[in-house]
């Protein structure tokens, strides 16, 4: 059976926790400047988050070696 490839794109943006998947928020990446405060503030929440569980499966083919 041949080796499976990891998706690049999804393991710049996912880390694989004891919990789960653990992603980075969306919108905090560039242009700041021009964006509201509120919008910053409330994408910020401590800089990470964990993947929803319905979207973990997806994540696992994705990424089939981050056990």
């Amino acid at each position: 059976m041949p080796k499976l490839k990891t998706n690049r794109a999804a393991a710049k943006r996912f880390r694989k926790t004891a919990k789960g998947f653990k992603r980075y928020s969306a919108n905090r990446r560039h242009n700041l400047g021009h964006k509201d405060r509120k919008v910053k503030r409330h994408a910020r929440s401590g800089g990470t988050s964990l993947v929803h569980e319905t979207d973990t499966g997806r994540l696992v083919q994705l990424l089939p070696y981050h056990k």
